[in-house]
């Protein structure tokens, strides 16, 4: 049996198979560690989650040869957003125009399905389920890595792609900062009576929060945001009260609610690691950022690592240089920690500020709200992220997260 290979990745999670296609594309071996059995990874069972996907992540699945995997009627859309506070009427607005969406909507399962079916027949790609890694050794010019199935490895470059809560992390030495938000998150499918248009809602009520995110049809992706005391009980609650509930906290905008999936609940808990890369090894999706759950956007992080990693070997490989050197690792850093950490950063401070109930914090997102859906600059921002499109296809600069704080302390001011 083969022992040595290009890249060893740990996890064959939907981060982990997109990155060992984008390594097939360069002609490299790759192996797949995977504690789960393959048909566990064929068959992924449903858990809840809906992804938010970028129009960046929706053409690498596309060139990955991932997307026609994907079900037609599981592909819903995003074509505008909104953002209240409380029962407030006022809130955020991004729009797409006619032809644009903002986003697209596909179940965690069904892109774990879609990225098996692409990597299954490719013979770049070799895949060991049901083992799991017991030692890993990172040296000067190879990395070895013990398996309990007592198989000895060497790889050139060794990644980590098992999780927020990565093991091999750990083993590499890589420290993480996590931030425990203290809130559990409910996720379930719900049909109602009336046509969401397509427009997804985020609702910052009191002690909770509300996400409902268009699904095909009269159906809808919610996602709530409780205390974990309180997230216990509404797991446990009837359907019919659940129902009741969901649509009065929505305010009857969908008419009446019907929960039409099993209930899901995971605490929410962001992770960032310290450091990206160690010595011919580098951490990809989850295990490199965690995003919020509740931003349903961490995919698009694990592909943008993906790829930028993908294109730090590739650099490497057109010059004839090692392909898991200092420099290249250190490339590939740069480049993420650029692309991830202000929006991570964001993202963490303004869930914060949405979920503490003091009356400073109230007033400040009250003003947030209200600045940021008058000013251009912000929104420009958000919708170059979500629909990946550069500032010059709009004619506009998109600003910094400095320029953007500082534009919101004169609109408080």
């Amino acid at each position: 049996m083969q022992n040595s290979y290009d890249v060893a990745i740990v996890g064959a999670g939907p981060a982990g198979l997109c990155f060992a296609r984008t390594l097939s594309g360069l002609g490299l071996s790759t192996l797949l560690i995977e504690k789960q059995s393959r048909t566990a990874i064929e068959n992924p069972a449903i858990d809840g989650r809906d992804i938010a996907l970028t129009h960046f992540s929706r053409k690498m699945l596309d060139a990955l040869g991932m997307w026609e995997y994907l079900p037609p009627e599981a592909i819903s859309i995003i074509r505008e957003a909104k953002v209240f506070d409380g029962t407030s009427p006022r809130y955020m607005g991004l729009s797409a125009s006619e032809t644009d969406q903002l986003a697209f909507i596909v179940s965690n399962h069904h892109i774990r399905a879609a990225a098996y079916a692409a990597v299954k027949n490719d013979t770049n790609i070799t895949l060991m389920d049901n083992v799991s890694l017991e030692q890993m050794e990172l040296e000067d010019y190879v990395t070895k890595l013990q398996l309990s199935n007592g198989q000895a490895i060497h790889a050139k470059l060794a990644a980590a792609a098992d999780s927020r809560f990565s093991e091999t992390r750990r083993k590499a030495g890589i420290s993480a900062s996590m931030h425990d938000f203290g809130k559990t998150m409910i996720v379930c499918q719900m049909a109602h009576d009336l046509s969401h248009e397509g427009v997804a809602h985020e609702c910052f009520h009191h002690g909770h929060t509300l996400a409902v995110l268009p699904l095909n049809g009269k159906r809808s992706s919610v996602i709530i945001t409780l205390a974990p005391a309180e997230a216990e009980r509404m797991m446990k609650i009837s359907a019919l009260e659940l129902n009741a509930w969901v649509a009065k906290q929505f305010q009857y905008r969908l008419g009446n609610m019907r929960l039409d999936s099993e209930r899901f609940a995971y605490p929410l808990v962001g992770v960032y690691a310290d450091r990206f890369v160690a010595q011919r090894f580098a951490l990809v999706g989850d295990a490199a950022v965690g995003m919020h759950p509740v931003t349903a956007h961490g995919f698009n992080f694990g592909l943008k690592s993906a790829h930028a990693l993908c294109e730090s070997i590739r650099a490497a490989m057109n010059t004839g240089s090692d392909i898991a050197s200092a420099a290249v690792l250190a490339h590939y850093e740069r480049e993420h920690k650029q692309a991830t950490k202000p929006l991570y950063l964001a993202t963490s401070g303004i869930v914060r500020l949405y979920t503490n109930d003091s009356m400073p914090a109230k007033i400040a997102r009250r003003v947030l709200l209200r600045a940021a859906d008058r000013m251009l600059p912000i929104k420009s921002m958000m919708m170059a992220k979500l629909t990946e499109k550069e500032s010059r296809d709009r004619g506009l600069s998109i600003p910094t997260p400095i320029s953007v704080a500082r534009h919101l302390l004169k609109v408080a001011a």
